[in-house]
């Protein structure tokens, strides 16, 4: 079951958009908001990940060079 945005339905029919079309507008956009909850999860695995690479890189190149 898709969920929607109470907000943005509500304003898309005080706008005098279709009941049915601002229904599936809003239920589209609650499907977006959580796209993008995922990818700001996996974002953050990333930046983890990376910052990791780049202390665990300089500690190599710290033994090697000194």
């Amino acid at each position: 079951m898709t969920t929607m945005i109470a907000e943005v339905y509500d304003a898309l029919v005080s706008a005098g958009a279709d009941d049915t079309k601002a229904r599936d507008a809003a239920k589209a956009i609650a499907d977006y908001s959580r796209d993008i909850a995922e990818v700001k999860a996996n974002l953050a695995l990333l930046k983890w990940m990376v910052g990791f690479n780049l202390a665990f890189t300089l500690v190599m190149l710290w033994k090697v060079f000194s």
